[in-house]
C-alpha cells in the first residue's frame, strides 16, 4: 500500500490574506517556564540546570483560521440556515466519518482559466474517467492551483465550480468535493466582476451557497493531486474535532494499492 500525502503545510513563512503567526518556546524555556509555574501555583521548587542540556519540552503557539492549510469546510460555514433539516447547519464535529474515509475520483481540470467551470465540463470529466460513482464516493478537482501556494497568486488563479456543476456531483451522491485551489469557488474577484457586469446574485459564491439548501462538505488547498491515479484508491481525510467550528484542518492522505488488478 502506498500512501501520498496530499496535505498542504501550515506555513507562517508563505503568504497568506489571514497572516499565520508561529511562535516557539525552546526546550530550555519550556523548563524554565514549567520551573516558574510549578513554584507560583504548587510552591515546589525546582532547578531547571539538573535536566540534560537544562532543557525540558517545546511549545508551539500558533494563531490561525480553520481555513489555513488543508482543511474541510462543515455546512455551518455556508450560513446559519439550512433548508434541508431542523435546527442549523451541522458543525465540522457533528459530521458523519464515513463520508471522510472513501474510494476517491480526480477530474483533471488543469487546462481551465481562471473562472467557474461548469456541469458540462464536470460531466465530461466523470466520463472520461470511466468510473460511475457510489455514494459518499469523494471527488477531487485537480487544477494545478498548488504551484502557487504561498504565493498571492494562489488566491487569484485557480478554477472553481458554478452551481450546477456542484449540483450534479450531489445529485449523484457525493458528500465530499475537495480542490487543490484556495477555494471550491472561483477567484472572489472574477465572482465579483461577474456579478457587476449581470446583476446575476446566483453568481455570488453558488459552489458554497449551494451548501444552505443540500449538506455537503469541501476539502479546500489539497496538494499533490497530480500524483494520483485518475480512481481505484481510498482517501482518508479526518477532520480535526473543534467542538462548533465551521471548518476544521485535515491531513489527507490517499491509500493506493499499486498491486489491485
Amino acid at each position: 500500500m502506498r500512501l501520498v500525502d496530499l496535505s498542504s503545510p501550515v506555513d507562517a513563512r508563505g503568504w497568506e490574506p489571514e497572516p499565520v503567526t508561529h511562535e516557539v518556546i525552546t526546550p530550555a524555556e519550556g523548563a524554565r517556564h514549567m520551573a516558574e509555574e510549578m513554584r507560583e501555583h504548587f510552591g515546589i521548587e525546582f532547578d531547571p540546570s539538573v535536566l540534560d542540556d537544562g532543557e525540558l519540552l517545546s511549545i508551539d503557539t500558533l494563531r490561525l483560521t480553520t481555513h489555513t492549510g488543508t482543511h474541510i469546510d462543515a455546512p455551518a460555514h455556508y450560513g446559519t440556515r439550512a433548508s434541508y433539516r431542523e435546527g442549523p447547519p451541522r458543525t465540522i464535529d457533528e459530521l458523519p466519518l464515513e463520508w471522510f474515509h472513501r474510494p476517491a475520483v480526480v477530474l483533471d481540470l488543469t487546462d481551465a482559466p481562471p473562472g467557474a467551470v461548469g456541469a458540462d465540463r464536470i460531466h465530461a470529466e466523470l466520463d472520461r474517467v470511466g468510473v460511475e460513482l457510489a455514494p459518499l464516493d469523494i471527488v477531487l478537482l485537480h487544477t494545478g492551483a498548488d504551484r502557487w501556494a504561498g504565493t498571492e497568486k494562489y488566491f487569484t488563479n485557480f478554477a472553481g465550480l458554478d452551481g450546477p456543476a456542484v449540483h450534479l456531483l450531489l445529485d449523484l451522491g457525493v458528500k465530499v468535493i475537495g480542490t487543490d485551489a484556495f477555494s471550491l469557488d472561483a477567484p472572489f474577484g472574477d465572482i465579483l466582476q461577474r456579478y457587476q457586469r449581470t446583476g446575476d446574485r446566483s453568481v455570488l459564491w453558488p459552489a458554497h451557497f449551494t451548501g444552505r439548501d443540500r449538506e455537503f462538505c469541501q476539502i479546500e488547498r489539497l496538494a499533490n493531486l497530480d500524483r494520483l491515479p485518475r480512481h481505484g484508491f481510498t482517501l482518508s481525510c479526518f477532520p480535526v474535532k473543534i467542538a462548533g467550528a465551521g471548518a476544521g484542518w485535515t491531513r489527507a492522505v490517499a491509500f493506493i494499492d499499486d498491486n489491485e488488478g
